[in-house]
């Protein structure tokens, strides 16, 4: 059992609570029951998971316990250790810790693992810098079947601990393809003949136009302040609005994305 706070292990999951630590590693940190039972039932790869079996509460609504998880662990090689209450707050990030976390390997997804094909959705995330908004949008483009994510340079880190709370465990089941530019998003979608569609006040009502014509297609959803890049949206194929009533100007960037989302999905008879 690890029970001092200077040792080295205990400092190298401490260090993946910052974005420098976890991209000097490769590594990232995910934290409860209910995550690390994501991570392991999805195959994603661990590199080790510390446990304190002293808080192990069963007020996890699925009720998972630890030593379930744990012999999770031992039947998929995946080394684990134990450590004191004092530590596993120390490794937390949360102030409420659930007593297991788990040194996760970054996936190194870039253009060749992207596939689009007939019925396909891309989903680029320009300049989202609200870690909740990034966590939603990608868990809700999971339960529309949209799992081609691409992140531009300017949005938040998605290894970042709001964002991984907040995704529950989806980026496991994602191919997301980090930091490019507006201009190779450009390149992949002409290259590819996907329509890029852009969300934007001006566009045309997404209700009243037929979206089945687009496919495949790139949908680009921008920073909640200012919108996408000029690049998009001077370059966008198709401009489309989500119309609102009472003078609201605007909706969060994650419900934007979820409307969208599903609104396309059902005008491709997907569902």
């Amino acid at each position: 059992m690890i029970t001092s706070l200077q040792n080295e292990q205990v400092k190298h999951v401490v260090s993946l609570h910052e974005k420098k630590g976890r991209n000097e590693f490769g590594e990232f940190l995910v934290e409860g029951k209910r995550f690390v039972q994501e991570a392991l039932l999805r195959k994603a790869i661990i590199r080790k998971i510390y446990y304190c079996a002293d808080s192990d509460a069963t007020n996890n609504e699925l009720m998972i316990t630890i030593p379930q998880l744990i012999q999770e662990a031992e039947k998929q090689h995946t080394h684990y250790e134990e450590v004191s209450e004092t530590v596993m707050r120390k490794m937390s990030a949360t102030e409420e810790p659930q007593g297991i976390v788990a040194i996760v390997r970054k996936p190194i997804f870039d253009w060749q693992d992207i596939r689009i094909e007939e019925n396909t959705i891309l989903l680029v995330i320009d300049g989202i810098q609200d870690p909740g908004n990034l966590g939603t949008i990608l868990r809700t483009a999971l339960a529309a079947d949209v799992t081609q994510i691409i992140l531009t340079k300017k949005t938040v880190d998605v290894y970042n601990p709001k964002v991984l709370r907040s995704s529950m465990g989806s980026i496991f089941s994602q191919t997301i393809i980090l930091n490019k530019t507006p201009q190779e998003v450009g390149n992949i979608c002409r290259s590819n003949q996907c329509t890029m569609v852009v969300s934007a006040m001006d566009g045309s009502s997404i209700y009243r136009s037929d979206i089945r014509k687009d496919y495949p297609l790139a949908l680009i959803i921008g920073n909640e302040a200012i919108g996408p890049d000029a690049f998009f949206t001077e370059k966008a194929d198709k401009k489309y609005a989500i119309p609102m009533f009472n003078h609201v100007e605007s909706l969060n960037a994650s419900m934007a994305a979820g409307i969208f989302l599903y609104e396309m999905r059902r005008q491709g008879q997907f569902l």
